[in-house]
């Protein structure tokens, strides 16, 4: 019998001129909502304390001055939903640690998130909690907590490596967040997306580190001010930062 359909690409059920499967329309509009919605929220007007860690001191002028992003690199709909899924990761392991009989405090009496900011708040930080006793696990309280929800092979790589040598913006963003909290440990805790395995690591106030980031954030802020664009974080534009970061066409086309 000859198959009349075959390498047609008809599908029963679906009519001649459609040519999007149900999920890319469906998807279409979630990620749509997601963006507009995006795009109505007010852009920061201050450093994150978050960034400071980044390792090129060039993209947090770009950052801090709003430069727009090259064309194509805005964060899309899935991005968002990646993003607000960490959310819920955050909510789950805050849940998790306090029915295990850890006092984490992630909201202050007022309601207001826990935080800090400097330099007339030109520089602000939203720490995710505080836990402040709990179980003997062998660490004195309070410490500083911060929850990050990772992909496997992300996950895998901070567990082996630690946090310092893994995701060197998410330790500068302890020691910073540590040394303006009046903080002297951390716990950072990730999350496997995929498995909900959990790696907690005690890491301890570097002074020194924490200092040297809060010099750099006023370098990015004196440069803002001055027009100025600090050294890229390479020499040449194949180095891997430089490919993923989205302001690269134009930095590259800056003179140095």
């Amino acid at each position: 019998m000859i198959d009349l359909n075959h390498n047609s690409g008809f599908v029963y059920g679906r009519s001649g001129n459609e040519t999007a499967p149900l999920g890319s329309r469906i998807n279409g509009r979630i990620d749509a909502a997601l963006v507009a919605e995006r795009d109505t929220q007010r852009a920061r007007d201050y450093l994150g304390a978050s960034r400071i860690g980044e390792p090129c001191a060039r993209r947090l002028v770009y950052e801090f001055t709003k430069t727009p992003v090259d064309p194509g690199k805005d964060f899309e709909g899935r991005t968002l939903r990646i993003f607000e899924a960490g959310h819920i990761f955050e909510e789950l392991a805050i849940r998790w640690l306090r029915a295990a009989g850890f006092d984490l405090r992630t909201e202050k009496r007022d309601g207001g998130q826990f935080g800090f900011e400097t330099a007339g708040g030109r520089i602000r930080g939203h720490v995710d909690g505080i836990i402040v006793g709990g179980p003997n696990v062998e660490i004195s309280w309070p410490v500083l907590w911060e929850n990050k929800a990772l992909k496997a092979s992300s996950w895998n790589d901070t567990a082996k490596k630690g946090v310092r040598a893994s995701k060197p913006v998410y330790y500068g963003q302890l020691q910073i967040y540590m040394a303006y909290m009046g903080l002297e440990a951390a716990i950072f805790t990730a999350l496997n997306k995929d498995t909900c395995e959990l790696y907690h690591e005690h890491v301890p106030l570097d002074a020194a580190a924490a200092q040297a980031l809060s010099d750099k954030a006023v370098d990015v802020l004196r440069a803002a001010d001055a027009g100025d664009l600090l050294p890229r974080v390479a020499a040449h534009a194949d180095f891997f930062l430089c490919r993923f970061c989205p302001f690269a066409a134009r930095c590259w086309q800056e003179e140095q």
